[in-house]
């Protein structure tokens, strides 16, 4: 009746499966054991129904499945898995060991296959339940083996579909290891809540709050993020309906519409949703890996999602709360209507200011009368010598710079001890956005935050290359927790970071520690945890291309953000630095992306002004 082709991929395809066929297995609990993300081992141990041998054998045939049991009731699907495709196609590609068995049976069976070997079968003594181990993945098709990518990448993609299936299945059991060390431990969860902040950790879950809508077509539940807590990166947006995860560009526009007047343009919010519909009212099967399916009504569930998500931004109050009702707090006094008429005179005291009291003027304040030139005592006399002019020398103001009773009439007129240079009162910065420099031919106003592009452009240029960087250390390093799939994306793009001038280093399972940044980067707590949703944004979105393109669309996003981390000159001097080190650039006037970074305003301009 159905056919959907190939649904082993990668090893995140199988650990899906596998994981899938426990828990419609009425399973409580879910052990998955990878070595070498996938390659080697994948083991996924259940509790659940288990087989009969009979079962057991059979299952890894070809459209075998025992969740269904006439053509109708593939109009009403209730389990993850119905085509019977899954087994067949791991056991093509891998060699598989089963062993299974049923509460009602004294003893288990174990089944053994793999490529073209034949089936082996025996009798074992092992736990009610199932337990799959697949070694070898791609043993016997070397070309789709060759063709994995890292380790880091697809061990990512594991824990993406480990999160995919354990989130809406929050009263399961869950744990996974990877070569011996353990990444999640799930115990069964109260509610989905506390799921999710056994996953995604407890900044997560205090940056949501819930939506719920009940309606004759649809019925949304779930939590999605406060605008403020909105990010560049795409992470954390999940859709389930009835249980199952699944992808919808289209859904997401309701979501993203629905946050219109709350979220810049360009930032995406948290969103973990639930739908519940009639299953006949959904198709399941529009997609090989079932991840992609189709509404009957999708144009009612849009408008009561975005509905939904407009009710719940607009009931809750984002703004901070004074809350008189917690324990602890400190105890106000209550004043009675006669306070005022009782009350003891003389709690404040009188102050009487004087508004003609001069410091200076004061006879008990005795200054020291000033060191003659080459005397050696009072300020600035050990630095007196040859040539080195004292405090009271004529070079140094032209006498005394203080008398006793007061300033000097001549103080005004002394000159500083650094004096700037003459390039430096050439400049002017107008808003922190633009730097304002005389020319010869009239004025030039150079854009700070492209100016930035450029320089940071031909750095990221030089240091993909070469891989010579120079790396501003934090005084004090900044720990910013980004869930265990974003931190493994940090390992596996480590070595560019590095490169590039970044000292990240992995905390924990779900955090990373920020110990240095690219020359020009800010340190700041705030920025620096801005500057890793921004990396994050980029390496999730990081495409292998020829080497020579790749290093400059790499280049060319990591100066776009730099631009916007840089810190902003605050001195005429720090504006001259950027100034000088722009100009020493290849191309000064334009960005990489053809943007213009100097305009020049001519005497003859500003005359028709005038």
């Amino acid at each position: 009746m159905i056919a959907a082709g190939e649904v082993v991929q990668r090893p995140a395809s199988v650990v899906k499966e596998l994981m899938e066929n426990a828990v419609d297995a009425g399973a409580t609990q879910v052990d998955v054991v990878i070595t070498d993300s996938g390659r080697t081992l994948i083991q996924v141990i259940d509790n659940g129904s288990g087989m009969s041998p009979a079962d057991a054998v059979l299952c890894f045939e070809r459209h075998a499945t025992s969740k269904i049991a006439v053509a109708a009731d593939l109009e009403r699907i209730q389990t993850y898995g119905f085509r019977g495709e899954a087994l067949a196609s791991i056991a093509a590609v891998s060699q598989v060991t089963l062993r299974t068995r049923r509460a009602a049976d004294e003893t288990g069976i174990q089944v053994t296959l793999g490529g073209d070997a034949p089936v082996k079968t025996s009798s074992v003594s092992c736990p009610q339940g199932s337990n799959f181990a697949v070694r070898n993945l791609f043993y016997n098709t070397p070309a789709r083996r060759k063709f994995l990518k890292s380790d880091q990448v697809e061990f990512k993609h594991i824990v993406e579909e480990f999160t995919r299936v354990a989130i809406p299945r929050p009263e399961i059991g869950f744990s996974l290891s990877h070569n011996g060390r353990e990444i999640y431990v799930l115990k069964p969860a109260k509610s989905l809540k506390f799921r999710i902040l056994d996953l995604m950790g407890r900044t997560v879950v205090g940056e949501v709050v819930d939506i719920s809508a009940d309606t004759s077509v649809v019925k949304v539940s779930g939590f999605v993020g406060r605008p403020e807590s909105a990010r560049r990166a795409l992470g954390n947006q999940y859709f389930f309906v009835d249980g199952r995860y699944f992808r919808s560009p289209y859904l997401h526009k309701a979501v993203m519409k629905a946050y219109e007047e709350f979220i810049p343009e360009g930032l995406t919010p948290s969103y973990f949703i639930f739908l519940e519909v009639d299953p006949t009212a959904v198709d399941v099967n529009i997609h090989p890996t079932k991840t992609e399916i189709k509404f009957e009504d999708d144009n009612v569930i849009f408008q009561v999602l975005t509905a939904c998500i407009r009710e719940a931004l607009g009931r809750n109050s984002f703004g901070a709360s004074l809350d008189f009702e917690r324990e602890g707090t400190v105890e106000l006094p209550q004043l009675g209507r006669s306070f005022e008429e009782y009350k003891a005179e003389g709690l404040s005291p009188a102050v009487e200011p004087d508004p003609h009291f001069n410091p200076f003027n004061n006879p008990s304040f005795d200054l020291p009368e000033p060191a003659s030139p080459g005397s050696g005592s009072g300020f600035g006399g050990g630095a007196s010598g040859p040539g080195v002019p004292g405090p009271g020398a004529p070079g140094f103001g032209g006498g005394a710079p203080y008398t006793r009773g007061g300033l000097s009439a001549g103080h005004q007129d002394y000159g500083k001890l650094f004096q700037s240079a003459p390039a430096e009162q050439d400049v002017l910065i107008v808003q922190g956005k633009y730097i304002l420099r005389k020319s010869p031919s009239g004025l030039m106003i150079i854009s700070i935050r492209r100016a930035w592009e450029r320089v940071l452009y031909e750095r990221a240029l030089k240091a993909l290359a070469s891989g010579e960087h120079v790396t501003q250390t934090a005084l004090f390093p900044v720990q910013v927790k980004v869930g265990v799939q974003q931190r493994l994306l940090f390992e596996e793009n480590a070595p560019m970071l590095a490169s590039l001038g970044f000292d990240i280093s992995p905390v924990g399972e779900d955090s990373v520690c920020v110990a240095g940044v690219p020359e020009g980067y800010s340190c700041e707590a705030g920025k620096v945890e801005q500057m890793v949703g921004d990396l994050l944004l980029i390496l999730s979105d990081f495409q292998p291309a020829l080497e020579e393109v790749m290093r400059q669309k790499t280049a060319a996003k990591f100066a776009m953000l730099g631009a916007l981390n840089a810190e902003t000159p605050a001195t005429p001097l720090a504006a001259m630095r950027l100034l000088d080190t722009l100009f020493s650039s290849d191309n000064p006037e334009f960005t990489f992306n053809g943007r213009r970074v100097v305009s020049l305003l001519t005497v003859d301009e500003i005359d028709k002004r005038f």
